[in-house]
């Protein structure tokens, strides 16, 4: 048990106890030696603080079952477990102590008050109050007789008016056998007296004013005093006294009335019996008071007895529903700790029962699911770091990959396979490749292998294919610099439950390097088949026109001239053609070494001084340009090829021109990372073909061209780490607009160190054109 649970039970305890004990001191106070009639008994005394004492116990307690009944009913609510456990035991024994309670307590009331209603006989209560009628009658026919006698010796004293005053007053004592005989004025005044009051008293009190009042309203009045003091030591004798007005015998407005006062006292036997009757008749009322108020007393306390009694059994059921109830709350906190993936150990219930075996055989099971749970994450942590790993090697490969789940879609890809079919792969995953846009025939190839291998594989396939494959590309369209066919090396391979591997990559470059390697190899060849017959050729035709021309004349020398002339031309075109192939066959490795671009690019245009005057050539020069290294003999020549092309592009052109630009390229913080060199016509730009296959050799648009040159140009960038790109000029903002020009331009990244270039400015100088 909590030690918050233990705190609560220790105060509901004391709780408990201390309604006992109040109740306990009621009972006392009931059976104590205090008479309950005494006016001054203990329990008068105290009765309403104990009433309040054993209210405020009820009230409590009853708070602290309503507390008890709310926790549980919103434990219930809540669904927290071993709730309707604990509801079950403590209305079990909250019925127990109720029931046996209840009968008890409905006996006890009936018996209480069928005795204290036979304590008091309703007989007893009757001749009481017929004994205090009897008083009260006797004692107000004694006071109507003095009145009347008074009022009649008032009317006898108005009529004798030659009588003194004082014998007139003492024949009316006399008369009326009173003890005093008074005439008073109208204020109470005594006048005139006769006879004496107890205690030898010369004057006789004054009339109150209420009985004043009421004798002049009435003619007479009278009242009874000292009965309520009878019996007091000290106190005067009860008496009656009667006032009556005396009638007026003159008729003079001045004059004032006058009153008789008479005093009787009343015999002693007769207030003694009265006193006796009355204050029987109030010990009577006193004791059915007390009789009522025991009644509700013995009832209280039989009903706090009740509620006590229901209270401990609610208390002991909570106790023993919470025993009972908690190895199984032990396991409702570890089940819903293991729901919530919280698999340490959990505590087992002290006792040799089932229930603890039962929360011992949880906790060992819990600790075999976390054993499990650790190897499992290990295998998880060793499974993503093997995949991270593969997945790393993925991203960083330059072949594409690709994974089809068992539905032919898209499942992973890596950013390879994206470059290379330049599509958003990533974003397309749960697509089949065939909804790819621009990927439907390159998907539908795939498939086809993959199911030409099901069929029928070829020798040494197994479960695996190669094959390559031609793809256009769209995009070719918006870039005319770029090849419109592509060249996939692809391998398939059959995956467990149906999945697809495919891995590619792209070979054109590698195709149209074995296409150049080839053609350098024709080159050879034909340079070396050719140019041996070529001089004969040439001599014997010379001789021929040397020993025929002087002895031919007229239109047969002519004819022999001019077939000589072509012989030897097209001879010396044949070689020029063989030289190409030479040079292109045998281009030697580039020599490195400190080059300032600028200088090199000036020396060039030395052979270009003609194109320079007439404005068609512009040079456009960086000042400060950082040395590269280069080799000078073969930059030279790409700087000559290049500006002879562009100028043959616009020897057509009446406004043609042609512009070389050098500049420096810079970095994110400033510094140079490469030097580049465009050089610009405004001619009729490169056709669509060439720009897809500009570099390979043979391709030109030029009638007396071989189409090497670019091929030359980007052997030579290739052995300087440099990058060529051709490009047309925009020729206006309109879509579909013609070419504005040609643009071609070598990046070099390859730049020479400060000293170095120093020291090369400071050596001798560049070697000369050739």
């Amino acid at each position: 048990m909590s030690s918050k649970a233990r705190r609560t039970s220790v105060l509901v305890g004391l709780v408990a106890l201390i309604g006992v004990a109040l109740v306990a001191g009621f009972v006392l106070t009931l059976t104590s030696g205090a008479d309950p009639g005494d006016p001054d008994g203990f329990y008068e005394r105290h009765w309403v603080l104990l009433f309040g004492a054993n209210l405020a116990v009820l009230v409590l307690l009853t708070a602290t079952i309503m507390v008890a009944a709310v926790r549980l009913a919103l434990r219930v609510r809540r669904g927290k477990f071993g709730s309707k456990l604990l509801l079950k035991l403590a209305g079990i024994f909250a019925l127990v102590g109720l029931l046996p309670g209840a009968l008890v307590y409905t006996v006890s009331y009936q018996f209480v008050t069928r005795s204290i209603e036979i304590w008091f006989d309703a007989r007893v209560e009757n001749a009481l109050n017929a004994g205090l009628a009897l008083g009260r009658l006797t004692l107000d026919a004694q006071q109507a007789d003095l009145a009347a006698k008074t009022q009649f010796a008032a009317e006898h004293l108005a009529d004798t008016p030659g009588v003194p005053m004082a014998l007139s007053l003492e024949r009316a004592r006399e008369q009326l056998a009173a003890q005093t005989v008074a005439l008073v004025s109208p204020s109470g005044q005594v006048l005139l007296s006769v006879g004496g009051e107890a205690h030898n008293a010369i004057v006789p009190a004054r009339p109150s004013a209420t009985l004043l009042r009421q004798a002049r309203g009435a003619r007479v009045a009278s009242q009874i005093e000292g009965l309520d003091d009878e019996g007091v030591a000290g106190a005067p004798p009860a008496l009656v006294r009667a006032l009556a007005l005396v009638p007026r015998t003159d008729i003079t407005l001045a004059g004032e009335d006058r009153l008789l006062l008479a005093v009787r006292p009343l015999p002693p036997n007769l207030t003694a019996q009265a006193l006796a009757v009355q204050a029987a008749y109030r010990e009577y009322q006193q004791r059915a008071l007390a009789r009522e108020g025991l009644r509700r007393m013995y009832i209280g306390t039989l009903t706090l007895t009740l509620i006590l009694a229901v209270f401990g059994a609610v208390l002991l059921a909570a106790a023993l529903g919470q025993q009972l109830a908690r190895p199984l709350l032990l396991l409702a906190e570890g089940v819903r700790q293991v729901a919530a993936g919280d698999l340490t150990a959990k505590p087992v219930f002290a006792s040799r029962d089932e229930l603890g075996g039962l929360t011992r055989s949880f906790a060992d099971m819990t600790q075999q699911l976390a054993e499990a749970r650790a190897q499992a994450h290990a295998s998880v942590t060793q499974l993503q770091r093997a995949r991270s790993h593969l997945q790393t090697i993925l991203d960083n490969m330059t072949a594409g990959v690709i994974v089809f789940d068992e539905q032919r879609r898209i499942d992973t890809v890596n950013p390879g396979a994206t470059r290379i079919l330049k599509a958003p792969l990533e974003a397309c995953r749960g697509l089949r490749l065939e909804d790819v846009p621009g990927l439907q025939e390159f998907g539908q190839a795939l498939w086809q292998r993959f199911e030409l291998l099901a069929e029928s594989p070829e020798a040494g396939e197994r479960g695996q294919w190669q094959d390559a494959f031609e793809r256009r590309d769209p995009a070719a369209a918006d870039r005319p610099e770029q090849p419109d066919v592509q060249t996939l090396l692809v391998r398939g391979a059959t995956l467990p439950q149906e999945a697809r591997l495919v891995v590619f990559d792209d070979i054109s470059e590698v195709v149209s390097a074995q296409r150049s390697a080839a053609w350098a190899e024709v080159a050879r060849r034909l340079a070396h088949e050719i140019k041996n017959p070529l001089t004969p050729i040439q001599l014997s035709a010379e001789r021929l026109q040397h020993r025929l021309e002087s002895k031919l004349e007229g239109n047969d020398q002519s004819l022999l001239v001019r077939a000589v002339a072509t012989i030897v031309t097209q001879v010396q075109a044949m070689k020029q053609l063989v030289n190409e192939f030479r040079d292109y066959a045998r281009l030697p490795s580039a020599r490195l070494a400190p080059l300032d671009l600028n200088a090199l690019v000036a020396e060039v245009l030395g052979l270009y001084g003609h194109a320079v005057e007439q404005g068609r050539l512009v040079v456009q020069c960086a000042p400060g340009l950082p040395w590269i290294q280069g080799d000078a003999t073969q930059l030279r020549q790409v700087v000559h090829n290049l500006l002879q092309n562009a100028l043959d592009a616009v020897a057509e052109r009446a406004e043609g021109k042609v512009q070389i630009v050098t500049d420096v390229q810079l970095g994110e913080q400033g510094e140079p990372r490469g030097v580049r060199l465009r050089i610009l016509d405004n001619g009729p730009g490169f056709a669509d073909k060439v720009l897809k296959r500009a570099f390979e050799p043979y391709v030109t648009t030029k009638t007396k061209g071989t189409g090497l040159g670019l091929a030359v140009v980007k052997k030579i960038a290739d052995e300087h780490g440099a990058r060529v790109r051709i490009a047309n000029r925009a020729g206006g903002d309109a879509p579909g607009a013609a070419a504005g020009g040609a643009q071609v331009t070598l990046s070099f990244s390859n730049l020479a160190a400060a000293s170095a270039a120093l020291a090369a400015a400071a050596s001798a100088p560049l070697p000369p054109a050739t």
